[in-house]
Formats: C-alpha cells, sequence, structure tokens
C-alpha cells in the first residue's frame, strides 16, 4: 500500500510539473496579448487557445477596452511585471 501510494505521488509530481509549465507559458501570452495587441489580434489569440463562448469573448474586449487607455510606460510596467511572475513559474 505504502509503496502504491509512493508511486503514485511521484507520478503525479512528474505529470503536474508539466501542466503548470504549459499554463503558465499560455497564461503569459495571453496576458502579454491583453495588454499589447489591437483588440482583433487579442481576440483571435483567445480564440485560437481557449475556444471560449461567445460572451466571454465579448466580456474580455469590454475589458480590454479599459485596458488600452492605460498609457504604454505604464503598460510596459504591468509587462515587466508580468516577467517577474514568469520567473517563478519556472
Amino acid at each position: 500500500m505504502r509503496l502504491s501510494l509512493s508511486v503514485l505521488l511521484v507520478t503525479l509530481a512528474l505529470y503536474s510539473y508539466e501542466a503548470n509549465a504549459t499554463v503558465c507559458l499560455d497564461f503569459v501570452n495571453v496576458s502579454k496579448g491583453f495588454l499589447f495587441q489591437d483588440a482583433a489580434s487579442f481576440k483571435t489569440t483567445i480564440q485560437g487557445k481557449f475556444n471560449p463562448p461567445q460572451g466571454v469573448i465579448e466580456d474580455y474586449l469590454e475589458v480590454k477596452k479599459c485596458t488600452d487607455q492605460i498609457s504604454a510606460g505604464n503598460r510596459k510596467r504591468l509587462g515587466e511585471a508580468l516577467g517577474k511572475i514568469v520567473l517563478s513559474c519556472t
């Protein structure tokens, strides 16, 4: 019983590491797109990655209208903060 539990935990640890890395990479790509892409490109990005319902896409784009009003310098700072988050993923 103990050996099978140990093997299960090790297997889960190996596979969850891979999953975490993939999720973090997708998070970075979508977040960068949210900050720096135009609305049409961002819509294509989230449709290609997640294929969400149309209502979700419209909600994202509504919030993006506010984000697009942030100055370029402040968006750059947000991107740098995103870079620090990425470092914690690796």
